[in-house]
């Protein structure tokens, strides 16, 4: 599962998220980082069990928080994870067809909350400032 890393976020999602969530904005991000290594821990285990019952919901939460972010190649594989698994739960199947998105999933999120953060951070170049004008920060 290789995504260049600048097409894991969509930009203009996250400063909406930025605007949107203001002041709470980081504090919301570090909810997004602990509950993401909870699901990605839980999303593994359950892929080692064939549990596909247990992806479920670590794999719908994953993808409504990266969703928020504009995390959208790692909303898009723990939506198919989840998918995969609701459709094996009522076929009552093991989620081997999952097993793809699963095994990249921990360097999509790392690499993707790697650039959540970098962007986050208050002393990093911004991209776009108010209109044309570009904001520089302190490195």
């Amino acid at each position: 599962m290789s995504v260049d890393g600048e097409n894991l976020v969509d930009w203009a999602a996250f400063t909406q998220a930025r605007s949107e969530l203001g002041a709470g904005f980081v504090r919301i991000l570090g909810y997004f980082q602990e509950d993401g290594i909870k699901s990605v821990e839980v999303i593994e285990a359950a892929m080692r069990a064939g549990n596909a019952a247990a992806l479920v919901l670590p794999a719908h939460t994953l993808k409504g928080e990266a969703h928020q972010f504009g995390a959208e190649p790692l909303a898009m594989a723990a939506e198919r994870i989840e998918t995969i698994a609701r459709s094996c739960v009522e076929t009552r199947d093991t989620p081997d067809a999952a097993l793809t998105d699963v095994v990249g999933l921990r360097q999509l999120f790392e690499q993707t909350l790697a650039l959540l953060q970098r962007e986050a951070n208050p002393l990093v170049e911004r991209r776009q400032g108010f209109g044309k004008r570009a904001l520089t920060g302190m490195h």
